[in-house]
């Protein structure tokens, strides 16, 4: 399953430069995942700075 993002996102961005296959976009008011193109690999829950991303 894929990781989400909550709404404790503030929008920084780090997630979207850390992720290796590009599955992170912005979306109204926080980052989006696109399910379908992410692998599972936890790089961007590993760059959030507040833990907004769950898996």
């Amino acid at each position: 399953m894929a990781f989400v993002i909550g709404d404790a996102c503030i929008m920084c961005g780090a997630c979207a430069e850390g992720c290796p296959v590009g599955a992170i976009s912005e979306g109204d008011g926080k980052y989006v995942i696109d399910a379908d193109a992410c692998i599972d690999c936890g790089a961007c829950a590993d760059q959030c700075p507040v833990g907004a991303i769950e898996g």
